[in-house]
């Protein structure tokens, strides 16, 4: 968990993490790739392994929450049509959006955008998944599902979590809480 003050840079560090920025300086290793000097092509390639949730949903408008969560399970290798199909909406129920499938997003709350995200990250099966204030949206009682399925989906593919939030609830089951001031990690402490 990436945790600190508003503006210190959690969000630009989960986004070199990501390899969605150059590294300018330091180092950065993201699931084994050295990602200081990295070019265009390999930091594509790391992303490939690395699901995102942003803080803007970033869900393509004229597509319904099934097939904007279908687009990640188009990542998968070797599943045809029916079977991304099955994935996306195995996603959307996990979140509690199965009567939402084949809504557009401007038909959508916030917190059903978000969630409709987040299963769209999970369709892709990610090693890591890097989520920036994943509930923020959500009231406490949706929260709360949606980041149990954020750690059983992770705990049960292997993959790593990163989250970012200010939530302190959140950071209580989290194992390891990175705080973050002024671009610094100021502390590192398990929980």
């Amino acid at each position: 968990l990436l945790t600190g003050p508003s503006g210190c840079g959690k969000t630009t560090l989960l986004t070199l993490i990501g390899a969605l920025r150059t590294v300018q300086s330091g180092e950065v290793t993201v699931l084994g790739h050295r990602l200081d000097g990295a070019g265009r092509r390999q930091r594509q390639q790391v992303r490939r392994g690395i699901g995102m949730i942003f803080q803007g949903h970033n869900l393509l408008r004229c597509l319904t929450a099934e097939q904007n969560v279908q687009m990640g399970a188009d990542l998968l290798p070797g599943l045809g049509y029916r079977a991304r199909r099955d994935e996306a909406r195995h996603w959307l129920r996990s979140v509690g959006l199965e009567d939402q499938m084949g809504k557009l997003p401007h038909d959508l709350s916030g917190g059903q955008k978000q969630r409709v995200a987040i299963a769209r990250a999970l369709a892709a099966h990610p090693r890591l998944l890097l989520a920036d204030e994943p509930t923020g949206n959500l009231d406490s009682g949706t929260s709360e599902k949606v980041i149990t399925t954020l750690f059983e989906a992770t705990g049960a593919a292997g993959a790593a979590l990163v989250l970012v939030t200010h939530d302190p609830v959140l950071a209580e089951r989290c194992s390891r809480v990175l705080t973050i001031e002024d671009g610094r990690i100021v502390e590192d402490r398990a929980s």
